[in-house]
């Protein structure tokens, strides 16, 4: 639980949180024309109200216990970011936009899209992403191990990726986790991580974040450079 609510106090602050080892990065476009020609015609905005969760983040909420956060900043920390570094994936960023739920004592919920220049500097960012999992797939929380753990996702966007991060006690998983879902198409990267009182990971705990990656990479490329 601890670590849940210090995860939620790093990504409200603009830090981040969540993730792990991968596979390899695909193929890219690459050389000077072609970096040229996205980084003239890829937007630099993400429109207001394009993220899922912006219409309930903009509703009154009058409940104590919980809150919403939407932010435009560029230099907004990753939500997957297992080594909690502020630059990580920063280079090229064009646009993001990340809304952020909490709610007490230990729940927490983020959406975050991301624009670069070009869809090379999405694959770098990607890469980082990966290079960072495996750095820092383990740290030692208050009496426990708190580890990442990640498989890729075929059939959703350019390449994507499924992460969890677990409390571990002597080995055993117990309360308290993140799972999140991590897809680049052409020059963006999406985020959908859920931070709660998990256990042993299981593939159910993914069928939310999954359904809202889907839905968003399906209309990404309204503002993101595809193809």
């Amino acid at each position: 639980m601890k670590k849940i609510i210090a995860l939620a106090l790093t990504v409200l602050a603009g830090g981040a949180l969540t993730a792990a080892p991968a596979a390899a990065a695909p193929a890219t476009p690459t050389g000077p024309a072609a970096s040229a020609v996205f980084a003239a015609s890829a937007p630099s905005v993400i429109p207001r109200g394009f993220l899922l969760y912006e219409r309930d983040a903009a509703k009154k909420d009058d409940d104590p216990e919980t809150n919403w956060k939407v932010s435009g900043s560029v230099k907004a920390g990753l939500a997957v970011n297992p080594c909690d570094r502020s630059t990580l994936a920063r280079t090229g960023r064009q646009a993001a936009r990340t809304v952020t739920y909490t709610a007490v004592p230990d729940f927490m919920k983020v959406e975050q899209v991301v624009l670069y220049r070009t869809p090379a500097d999405a694959v770098r960012a990607v890469s980082q992403v990966r290079a960072a999992l495996r750095a820092c797939r383990s740290g030692p929380g208050s009496g426990a191990t708190y580890r990442y753990a990640s498989s890729r996702l075929s059939g959703l966007g350019d390449e994507a990726l499924r992460v969890s991060g677990q409390v571990y006690y002597r080995g055993k998983a117990g309360v308290g986790g993140d799972r999140s879902v991590l897809v680049r198409k052409g020059n963006a990267v999406l985020i959908y991580l859920w931070a709660g009182e998990y256990a042993r990971p299981a593939a159910t705990d993914w069928a939310t974040q999954l359904r809202d990656a889907r839905r968003m990479t399906a209309k990404i490329c309204g503002v993101a450079t595809c193809g």
